[in-house]
């Protein structure tokens, strides 16, 4: 049995974690993954957690919260009548697939690898976030065979190595072929469901040294409930603050925010 004067410091970390997540991603309809595998790598790491393999449980951990959030996610959207079901069903497979592989790869791989793709893929993200266009096209509807196995294959293999939900991806990747923002956003939350479960079955099966306490395979157990609790609580708060004001510059401030911490992740990969 793990000491309490372990579990204290991790669950205080893990409570400010889902509750920084959970309003970040109301405020700016921002995936939790992107925000949570850093946040646990830093969190566990100060905390002297994770070993040579911190990374994937960082990785894996945030997979499992993408279940249960993308769920209540897509539910919420399909009441609305935003998913675009065809989108669900012809990506479903190269998705499920992909991550599959993805998973396969990251349990195989030093953590100072997927920490690379991470800071490389995430810092990606921030840019586009800070200076994509709304009137950026790539087609004018989404793409047939073969593009569409391409691209859904490529958006469940980075993502099951990154630890986050399609919505990082898809969410661009879709209005880049003109699809309305709401649509995508809706139609990207059934897409984290879809990668993150064939992900979590495989981490379950890694085992990882010197885990933190209460870790199951590669998924830290306190960390995903004290994440999904949290979360439930304040994300309302960030969708009333996105309400509230305008969150363009909140939006480019978290850009920048995200492609700073995609750079301290690659220096540290590099041993700086």
């Amino acid at each position: 049995m793990p000491e309490l004067s372990a579990l204290l410091p991790m669950l205080a970390a893990l409570l400010v974690i889902g509750a920084i997540a959970g309003v970040i991603g109301g405020l700016l309809g921002v995936g939790g993954g992107i925000v949570l595998v850093p946040a646990f790598f830093y969190a566990f790491g100060h905390l002297g957690f994770g070993g040579s393999q911190l990374m994937q449980v960082c990785v894996a951990t945030s997979m499992a919260t993408i279940v249960i959030t993308s769920l209540r996610s897509v539910s919420a959207h399909h009441k609305k009548g935003a998913v675009d079901w065809q989108v669900l069903r012809t990506w479903g497979p190269g998705l499920a697939l992909s991550a599959a592989l993805g998973t396969f790869v990251a349990s195989r791989v030093p953590s100072v690898a997927l920490q690379a793709v991470f800071g490389v893929l995430a810092g990606l993200a921030g840019l586009w976030m800070a200076f994509g266009r709304d009137s950026w096209r790539l087609g004018q509807a989404m793409p047939a065979e073969p593009a569409r196995s391409a691209l859904a294959s490529g958006v469940g293999f980075f993502s099951a190595m990154m630890g986050i939900g399609g919505g990082t991806f898809g969410v661009p990747l879709m209005t880049l072929y003109n699809m309305p923002i709401h649509r995508a956003v809706a139609t990207a939350s059934g897409f984290g469901v879809v990668i993150a479960v064939p992900a979590v079955l495989g981490f379950l099966f890694l085992q990882v040294a010197d885990a933190p306490p209460w870790t199951v395979g590669a998924v830290n157990l306190p960390a995903f409930l004290v994440v999904i609790g949290t979360t439930l609580l304040t994300t309302p708060l960030g969708v009333r603050l996105a309400h509230a004001m305008n969150p363009k510059p909140l939006k480019r401030a978290f850009a920048i925010f995200l492609t700073l911490v995609a750079l301290n992740m690659l220096r540290k990969v590099l041993g700086w």
